[in-house]
């Protein structure tokens, strides 16, 4: 057992790591896409380097090696060879993917709008996009989509992706699905028209205690601002909002525009510095406010993790060095390199750090990455050195010292460092405990669609008798432990299916009015926003 906790212990910080690094990977390539800076390619100079020498072996490689080659294989590989030698966040980024990437950044794309899941090897629909072309051609949450195009999709063991891109399509296209559905004794086809699909970037904004607000920002695209104004104006103008908490866990990043213009609407002062950005050739280009606030928010809470990244870490500086608010929850990543895109002829692109993100306060956020093995693996390091859940093991740079608006002491290094600090609960990297939440959402699906009724949509709480059940389930999926570990697991284990039946009847507000009720860096922020401590929230305005 000791060394089944060892090994357990070894991978499971690496696959943490992993997990978040690609998640910032994808931020970075958020991030480069925003047309921050205007940098011109000088084409002499860059011909200069080189004079075409890499392609010239390659075509020598191409035309005389003993072995074939794939050519498009070499020159992806050269390419990826240079971006390694230069910072982390630079890179390369082939036509396959960059549509993904852009699709993200832009706040929509061109489909039939479901949210699905494949359960039991059949294809379910969890929910239609409100007023999209699935809801309006009859399609609803429960169904079962059995072919696409006359082409059987149950049962024959297709992926994700490949469903995917047979629902996306050009704008005004047509689309055939065969569902299945209860009470219908036969199939029903259906055929949708394809349209212009939103990605909404703010999961769920609602009043979570009277007076105060949540926002749940997953990313910062093109229409990150033009929600959040939307959700704001209906909090504080419809609910009575005066406060707000703003959760940035987990957000990779994005357009830094979008970003200082959620920031410019929490002060009501003129030119205040938000963030700037400097580098070699660039000059510093400073992001200030506007002075045009629509609404008037009291005070101000930001909650970050480690997954945190970029845009994300601009807002949490900005609020923090210019005492605006109080930062709630653990060290963020520490991406603060500033990207260029360059379209390249083949539909691919090549995001070039051009510049360095620097808070009001002057604080590079950017961790060091001369050790780029070491700049990998932080994330494991960070959490066998403790300091995911002691604050007391948090690393901090003495010799980086700054000063926010109000004279409280603030550290460079990299990241943002939260006033107020939440541990994380690493139940949620138990291998056991894992097993059982991977069977939470087909559990609440299967439940839901045999008994309809039987939750209260506005105080969703389950029994014991519906825990026993879905133990039950997972049983039959070849998931046991003993009964000690199931009543460690237990509190958490409510949590999410309490959550997640939330989420398939009342969508992704419902899912967070659950969630977070039981949310320590929540609870925390909530603490903050309502108290009169001066050491907290209040001593800062």
């Amino acid at each position: 057992m000791a060394n089944q906790k060892q090994q357990q212990y070894i991978w499971l910080p690496t696959l943490l790591a992993l997990l978040f690094i690609v998640g910032v990977l994808v931020g970075t390539a958020l991030d480069s896409n925003s047309p921050i800076l205007s940098v011109h390619q000088n084409a002499h100079a860059l011909s200069d380097l080189g004079h075409g020498k890499i392609e010239e072996i390659l075509r020598y490689v191409d035309a005389k090696y003993v072995d074939g080659v794939e050519h498009k294989a070499l020159m992806t590989e050269a390419i990826e060879s240079v971006m390694e030698d230069l910072d982390p966040h630079s890179n390369y980024i082939s036509a396959e993917d960059l549509q993904n990437v852009n699709e993200q950044l832009a706040g929509n794309f061109e489909g039939i709008g479901l949210e699905f899941m494949i359960l039991d090897d059949t294809l379910v629909v969890v929910t239609p996009v409100t007023e999209g072309p699935a809801e309006q051609a009859g399609v609803l949450a429960g169904d079962k989509i059995i072919s696409i195009q006359d082409s059987i999709i149950s049962g024959v063991g297709m992926k994700v992706g490949d469903i995917s891109k047979q629902f996306k399509g050009k704008k005004g296209t047509q689309v055939e699905i065969e569902i299945l559905r209860r009470g219908l004794d036969e199939p029903q086809k259906l055929t949708i028209t394809r349209d212009e699909i939103p990605i909404n970037s703010i999961e769920a904004a609602y009043t979570i205690e009277e007076g105060i607000g949540y926002m749940k920002i997953s990313r910062f695209s093109a229409s990150t601002y033009e929600e959040f104004m939307r959700h704001l104006e209906r909090l504080v103008e419809k609910e009575g909002v005066e406060d707000l908490i703003i959760d940035l866990r987990h957000n990779p990043g994005g357009y830094l525009q979008q970003a200082t213009n959620i920031l410019s609407q929490l002060f009501e002062e003129k030119d205040q510095l938000l963030v700037y950005t400097e580098g070699r050739t660039v000059k510093r280009t400073e992001y200030k406010t506007s002075g045009r606030n629509f609404f008037s928010i009291d005070d101000v809470a930001i909650i970050i993790d480690e997954g945190a990244a970029s845009a994300s870490e601009i807002v949490a500086g900005a609020i923090q060095d210019l005492d605006r608010g109080v930062i709630v929850g653990r060290r963020s990543f520490g991406k603060g390199l500033v990207q260029e895109q360059y379209n390249l002829h083949d539909g691919s692109a090549l995001r070039l750090t051009v510049a360095r993100y620097y808070t009001p306060s002057g604080r590079s956020i950017q961790r060091a990455y001369d050790d780029m093995n070491g700049y990998d693996n932080e994330f494991m390091e960070r959490y066998e050195h403790g300091e995911f859940t002691n604050q007391d093991s948090v690393t901090i740079i003495d010799s980086l010292q700054f000063r926010t608006s109000k004279g409280r002491l603030v550290y460079g290094g990299g990241g943002i460092a939260p006033d107020i600090f939440v541990p994380m609960n690493t139940i949620y990297f138990d291998d056991d405990f894992i097993a059982y939440q991977n069977k939470v959402a087909p559990f609440v699906f299967r439940y839901i669609e045999q008994y309809p009724s039987v939750f209260d949509k506005d105080n969703i709480q389950i029994s014991d008798v519906v825990f026993d059940d879905f133990i039950a389930y997972a049983a039959s999926k070849g998931i046991t432990t003993d009964t000690t570990q199931v009543n460690a697991f237990r509190p958490e284990l409510y949590r999410l299916l309490e959550a997640r039946i939330a989420k398939q009847l009342s969508g992704n507000d419902g899912y967070y009015e659950v969630w977070n009720r039981r949310d320590p860096s929540i609870l925390k922020a909530l603490e903050a926003l309502q108290s009169t401590d001066p050491l907290k929230l209040r001593a800062l305005k």
